[in-house]
């Protein structure tokens, strides 16, 4: 018997529920990743109750230095947002791990810049907060905890009235 070929979303939301996006008032051990950062989750889980020490892995704070470097604005934001967490009384802020070779930046879309953060969140015995569903399940794999923080994709709008109402072009245009 043939099982029906699933789709990439199909795929991704099987993967999705076994992950969850609690925390828990308890204090503890966070590593973050660079997606949840420019995301901007961590200001919202603080206000939230996540207690404890939060680990930006060297990784992360280069990675966010390259995007800046090269003008991309997740990169502003996340430098920014990781400067604005150092307000929040409830977490002490650390930051840990190897900054990556030039190789792992170069393969960084192989997951090499990944496997630096995981080393990081298993060094520390602490839990990975990530918006990147990759990371999250890897992280799963390697029995990391993982607190997976689904982004929210902003939609386009769809100007119906403009096409609808607009002239059509003809091959004679």
């Amino acid at each position: 018997m043939f099982r029906k070929k699933s789709t990439s979303q199909e795929i991704k939301q099987r993967a999705r529920r076994s992950l969850n996006g609690r925390i828990s008032n308890q204090t503890k051990s966070y590593v973050v990743d660079t997606s949840a950062i420019i995301n901007k989750f961590l200001s919202r889980l603080i206000k939230k109750g996540l207690r404890g020490k939060l680990i930006i892995p060297n990784a992360v704070m280069a990675e966010l230095e390259n995007l800046a470097n090269k003008g991309r604005e997740e990169g502003f934001l996340g430098l920014e947002e990781i400067a604005k967490l150092h307000n929040y009384k409830q977490i002490k802020i650390y930051f840990s791990g190897l900054r990556p070779t030039e190789m792992q930046i170069r393969f960084a879309k192989s997951g090499e810049i990944d496997a630096l953060i995981r080393e990081t969140a298993q060094k520390n015995n602490a839990i990975l907060i990530t918006a990147d569903l990759v990371q999250a399940k890897s992280s799963q794999a390697y029995g990391i905890k993982v607190i997976f923080l689904k982004p929210k994709f902003k939609k386009k709008k769809k100007f119906w009235f403009w096409r609808t109402f607009s002239p059509r072009k003809t091959k004679n245009n």
